[in-house]
């Protein structure tokens, strides 16, 4: 029998529930994968919530990896025996899975597990904030809250990459040495930092191109005194609680934009063209630190270590 966490019904991580079931053979274009390592988001604390809305099993993930064990009529870019990756399909805190096939990316040789199912969500994130959202390119200056996490290092590291300077927010100094690491030249330490005067002073005024909240609660709104007339605020999450309500008149020249990772990763274009890009940069070495570890019965705790705030880097579930 296979294992799975379902969401009972929307609320704390005790709605987590482990269930046996038995996977059906993959159809038309579908393949069956035997997991090996699951990546653990905050989307995935959004569906547990309600936030987001499901599809009917109620089972949560959005990344992972594993051998292909069975394929179905019509599929043809993978075989069984092969290590794959994929992001965008929900339903991955499980043993094994069922996946449409054009989802499956393979795995570099000599990349673990856990690398590769961590991979993919934070990396097609950042590829579509960075050449969708807004075009980075040398020269731009980037503000990037909670730098420390998975997915603030990754976003670092591909900007220093493309020769841009980022201005990180952080919550301790103990993440401030991770920012700083990940390529951060200016880093703002504390919840309550008064960062939009930071970005003044290091920008001589003129502010950010871009700003980056997956913080929401009250910082959103913060944001808007940081960037630049006709620069970008884009609102990626509300790891810190509801967004308060915002005034137009209050956004300045500012466009805000709350760009979904999820549409960008359902582009079959898009995503069968970025996906093995983002795992050649991982390979490269573009790729935040991994964090802790959880099986995959202790998906409550993984989530609720993310949900308070108190992880660096990428949490992960083994089955």
């Amino acid at each position: 029998m296979s294992l799975q966490m379902r969401i009972r019904q929307p609320g704390g991580v005790e709605q987590l529930e482990a269930v046996e079931f038995t996977l059906p053979a993959p159809g038309p274009g579908e393949i069956a994968l035997r997991q090996s390592a699951i990546g653990v988001n905050f989307v995935d604390i959004y569906h547990r919530t309600g936030l987001y809305a499901m599809p009917p099993a109620r089972v949560p993930g959005v990344e992972g990896v594993g051998v292909v064990v069975a394929a179905g009529a019509g599929v043809t870019n993978v075989k069984p025996g092969d290590r794959v990756a994929y992001a965008g399909a929900i339903g991955a805190y499980a043993t094994e899975r069922l996946l449409p096939a054009w989802r499956a990316v393979a795995v570099p040789a000599g990349m673990r597990d856990e690398v590769a199912a961590t991979a993919l969500a934070r990396g097609l994130t950042a590829h579509m904030l960075m050449n969708r959202v807004y075009p980075v390119a040398a020269g731009s200056t980037l503000l990037i809250h909670a730098a420390a996490g998975g997915l603030g290092q990754l976003l670092t590291q591909w900007a220093r990459a493309r020769g841009v300077t980022v201005i990180a927010t952080v919550g301790s100094e103990a993440k401030a040495q991770i920012a700083r690491a990940a390529g951060a030249r200016h880093v703002v330490v504390g919840r309550n930092a008064d960062f939009a005067a930071v970005v003044k002073e290091v920008t001589g005024g003129r502010g950010v191109d871009l700003a980056i909240d997956g913080i929401g609660g009250a910082t959103l709104a913060k944001n808007f005194a940081s960037v630049r007339p006709f620069g970008v605020v884009a609102s990626i999450g509300q790891a810190g609680g509801p967004i308060a309500p915002l005034k137009v008149e209050d956004m300045g020249a500012a466009t805000l934009t709350r760009p979904s990772v999820m549409a960008y990763m359902n582009e079959r274009a898009t995503y069968e063209a970025a996906a093995p890009e983002v795992l050649a940069a991982t390979a490269a070495g573009l790729a935040p630190l991994l964090g802790r570890g959880y099986r995959l019965t202790e998906a409550g705790g993984a989530q609720k270590a993310l949900e308070e705030g108190t992880t660096t880097g990428c949490l992960y579930l083994l089955p």
